[in-house]
């Protein structure tokens, strides 16, 4: 595909399905059986899991703006990172945390690789822990380490 399709259809996917909650825009830009890589607990497959996870940013963050800072394509996979600014005044379901009034300045970045008009699979990372850290949320060091030691030793016994 030519770069500059998939730098506009980028973009189209952050500001309208993202940063507009135009959801609709999804079926034009992702196939029905996108591949997360990097899906979240409890996020349906394919496109529907997309528009799950914006939806509940957007429940979280009603007034949330998204800006992108830097979109490159070289054809068959394009990148963007990102720029999110909002006020939490909605619950973030995934961590189930009630809201905050805090706003909060979050980046994060893409890579979706397109076929035949649409995006096929879609690699991404959040800024969660400075998300939380803004927002007053972030679990304190003493509780970290606690839940690393415990995972550690359930992955351990898993192994046995």
């Amino acid at each position: 595909m030519d770069p500059e399709t998939l730098k506009d259809m980028y973009r189209r996917w952050l500001l309208e399905v993202w940063g507009e909650g135009r959801y609709e825009v999804a079926n034009e830009l992702l196939r029905a059986d996108l591949v997360d890589h990097n899906r979240y607990e409890g996020q349906p497959d394919g496109r529907a899991g997309d528009v799950w996870a914006a939806q509940m940013v957007r429940r979280a963050f009603p007034d949330l703006r998204f800006v992108p800072d830097l979109v490159v394509s070289d054809g068959e996979y394009v990148a963007g990172r990102w720029t999110m600014t909002g006020t939490n005044t909605g619950t973030i379901d995934l961590f189930g945390l009630p809201p905050t009034g805090r706003s909060v300045t979050m980046t994060g970045q893409e890579v979706f690789r397109a076929r035949d008009g649409l995006f096929v699979e879609v690699w991404h990372q959040e800024d969660l822990p400075g998300m939380l850290a803004q927002l007053g949320l972030q679990p304190p060091p003493m509780l970290m380490r606690l839940a690393a030691r415990r995972s550690a030793w359930r992955y351990k016994r898993q192994r046995r």
